[in-house]
């Protein structure tokens, strides 16, 4: 008989099955032993008795927590048992038994779940996290192929910054300095230019110190760029793939999101368009709040929850001060001390999920931002070119995937959205 997976149960009632997989849970009552199985898709809770089939009665006894294994059996419908369904269990065969599994299910502290998080990845809670991140990054991309992007991918070792240049991990490269990507935004603005519409997903790094809920030295960016992309084309986009991403998830994770108990009643009111605002509107929000904050401030963490939490659903800032924002971002045409960008904050007090903005197209006016910034200018004589054949406006912005997972699933800390975490206190699993 051929092997089944416990999601695809539905289709084999009354048949007799085979599935492979670990034990989650064990317990016995007289006559009638239960072990609930997980293969990866779902659980699914498998009944031993011992006047139906003697020799799986007694090999029930050499289970314990994670055993692997392999159970043949009838397959019933039970609305009570995980998932619906049941195995009248037949035979089991043992692949490997753990002595003493570490894991259990009384409480531990996030110290010991992170130092065995390539254990705790196979807790329930975790894995519906990580089916989630899969479906957020699938409705993206498929928002944006079917509206005609190219998917690009930007490479990860990169001669200059996008971002901050205190936030670079530095290697050697065969003798001459390199840098771990902060985005691949650069090189979309290249591809753009050949493409028209493109973006990549992968990995960005920032060598930031900071401990809080939001930050992770190496993180995912899903970022597109548009070529005669302005400031309202990254509202629109942003808009409809946020939504796209959030009702995807509603519509394929139900089970997902009841196993993480998540309040799904937010995410059910999440359409376009989002709340708009400007730098200034927000200060003075926040000044309200009580905050000591003034014109030309970056927005931190503290002022990003109390923005997101004054408003139900996601909520665009937009025209920040330059000064406080990248070298490459275009003036604003009414007021040349702000920039065309914007931040899409995530309601909740998530915060930022996404930031984006027009990019400067006028040689000069870039070559002058990268002076001032003190950036090398040989680095960054390639990105200068698309300013000197064909230039065009354009934009673009990048999305976290990680802290969109992590407003989505209800998850406070980043830390939980990615298979193995890196923070600046860990870099083991």
């Amino acid at each position: 008989m051929d092997r089944v997976y416990v999601e695809d149960l539905g289709s084999h009632v009354g048949s007799e099955v085979r599935i492979r997989g670990w034990v989650y849970h064990l317990r016995s009552s007289g006559k009638i032993k239960f072990a609930v199985v997980r293969d990866g898709t779902g659980l699914v809770q498998c009944v031993v008795t011992e006047g139906d089939s003697p020799p799986a009665f007694e090999a029930f006894d050499r289970l314990t927590q994670e055993t692997s294994c392999t159970l043949s059996g009838v397959v019933r419908e039970d609305k009570r048992a995980p998932g619906g369904y049941e195995i009248l269990t037949r035979t089991i065969e043992v692949i490997q038994s753990p002595v003493s599994y570490p894991i259990s299910p009384k409480e531990h502290g996030v110290g010991f779940l992170m130092e065995n998080r390539h254990l705790w990845l196979r807790s329930s809670k975790q894995a519906a996290i990580m089916r989630i991140r899969a479906e957020v990054e699938r409705a993206c991309r498929d928002f944006l192929d079917g509206r005609g992007f190219v998917e690009v991918d930007a490479p990860i070792l990169t001669p200059s910054a996008s971002e901050e240049t205190s936030t670079l991990f530095e290697l050697d490269y065969f003798g001459s300095r390199a840098y771990l990507s902060q985005s691949g935004q650069l090189y979309n603005e290249a591809a753009c230019m050949a493409l028209g519409r493109v973006y990549c997903c992968g990995p960005t790094f920032r060598a930031e110190k900071s401990k809080t809920r939001r930050h992770l030295t190496e993180f995912w960016m899903l970022e597109p760029e548009i070529a005669f992309g302005n400031l309202e084309t990254v509202f629109d986009l942003s808009e409809g793939m946020i939504t796209a991403a959030v009702e995807r998830v509603l519509e394929r994770r139900a089970h997902e999101l009841e196993t993480l108990e998540r309040d799904t009643s937010g995410l059910e009111k999440v359409s376009a368009p989002f709340e708009k605002i400007t730098y200034r509107e927000a200060i003075r929000i926040l000044k309200d709040k009580g905050f000591e904050i003034e014109f030309g401030d970056d927005l931190g963490g503290d002022e990003e929850t109390a923005l997101s939490l004054a408003f139900e659903g996601p909520v665009f800032i937009h025209r920040y001060p330059a000064d406080a924002k990248a070298f490459y971002m275009q003036p604003d045409p009414d007021d040349e001390s702000l920039v065309m960008c914007t931040d899409l904050l995530a309601p909740e007090g998530v915060g930022e999920i996404i930031g984006g903005s027009e990019r400067i197209f006028d040689r000069a006016l870039l070559e002058r931002r990268i002076e001032k910034y003190g950036l090398p200018k040989e680095a960054f004589q390639w990105y200068l070119d698309l300013r000197t054949y064909g230039s065009v406006p354009h934009a673009g912005f990048g999305l976290g995937i990680e802290r969109t997972v992590g407003w989505i699933c209800g998850v406070r800390h980043v830390r939980e959205c990615i298979a193995f975490p890196r923070m600046i206190y860990r870099v083991y699993p």
